[in-house]
């Protein structure tokens, strides 16, 4: 089942024109990872799909794996996405760093009413990152940084999402803690969400994902399984250092 479906995405900057005519689809169930350099138009996609950004596109839709129904999300509002089960964990975090862990995760499900489904996540968000747990009641700007990633996904998490958007979840982390954070994504991956992660660190989203897009200058340059292209010359001479 095709879950998100975009023809022909285009972003522009003023006069730069980021992303063009970017085409990918995600189904229900899978990890699809968009790999490429710096200024590629990784973030520029993510942020387009979650209406962060203004875009242009044929077509950009999403099909709820709840209800069945397909719905255009292109132009829609951040929040809008969010209700019907779209969520992003931004590039940088960008926790509140004034409010304790548990009141950041908390404000992940501020379009829920359901509370104590919302205190069941929570508790799942825990069972996840059970360092989180233990620093509660700690100020997010407290935290490592790779207590905020974490965080920064829990908070995606307590709105309940089907389709988790991650970028650049790994960035600035030191290598054990890049292994546990892909750990996780795989485990939220086999517990039934579908996952598009944006990420740098090539070889980790390609041994997570089942497929993946590369972009190259705002467009798609080559696309296929995760496997077929670790195994990739251009794309491991790219990216993956030969």
């Amino acid at each position: 089942m095709s879950m998100l479906k975009i023809e022909n995405l285009n972003v522009n900057y003023g006069a730069i024109h980021a992303v063009r005519d970017v085409s990918l689809e995600i189904n229900k169930g899978e990890i699809v990872t968009l790999i490429g350099a710096n200024g590629a138009g990784k973030s520029s996609v993510i942020r387009a799909i979650m209406g962060l950004v203004k875009s242009k596109a044929d077509q950009m839709s999403y099909t709820s794996p709840r209800d069945g129904k397909t719905v255009s999300i292109l132009g829609k509002p951040a929040e809008e996405h969010v209700k019907i089960g779209i969520s992003l964990s931004p590039e940088g975090r960008r926790i509140l760093p004034h409010l304790t862990v548990e009141e950041n995760l908390t404000l992940g499900a501020y379009t829920r009413s359901d509370s104590n489904g919302i205190a069941d996540d929570m508790e799942y968000v825990y069972t996840l990152f059970p360092r989180l747990k233990e620093r509660h009641r700690q100020k997010g700007g407290t935290l490592s940084g790779g207590e905020q990633q974490m965080l920064a996904v829990g908070r995606a998490l307590m709105s309940r999402p089907d389709l988790l958007m991650l970028d650049e979840p790994s960035l600035g982390l030191a290598p054990v803690l890049v292994d546990e954070v892909f750990g996780i994504i795989r485990e939220i991956n086999a517990q039934g969400r579908t996952i598009l992660l944006v990420e740098q660190n090539a070889f980790a989203a390609l041994k997570a994902a089942h497929r993946a897009y590369v972009l190259e200058v705002g467009t798609v340059n080559l696309s296929g399984t995760g496997a077929e292209l670790l195994n990739n010359p251009k794309v491991r001479a790219a990216y993956l250092g030969g």
